[in-house]
């Protein structure tokens, strides 16, 4: 998987969500609306979600495999950190 750009959206508010990404795949395809969030133990990543008729979020992306899980993680918690 090539992540070829990371756009990062600090927020600025008081709360857990501290920021909304967007990543570009190989140049060709984007995904919106990531979310960077302080849980209890420490940052972590969720991807874009829909709440359903039964009132429960569902990913509509996400990687199908750990390893390209903690890829975008790792991808994703450098920038927000490199902006700081």
């Amino acid at each position: 998987m090539e992540i070829t750009d990371v756009r990062v959206r600090k927020i600025a508010k008081e709360g857990k969500l501290k920021a909304v990404v967007s990543i570009t795949l190989a140049n060709d395809f984007v995904v919106h609306d990531i979310k960077v969030i302080e849980g209890e133990k420490g940052l972590f990543v969720a991807m874009p979600s829909k709440k359903s008729a039964d009132g429960e979020y569902r990913d509509i992306a996400h990687p199908i495999n750990s390893e390209a899980r903690a890829t975008l993680e790792n991808m994703i918690l450098e920038c927000y950190n490199a902006t700081e």
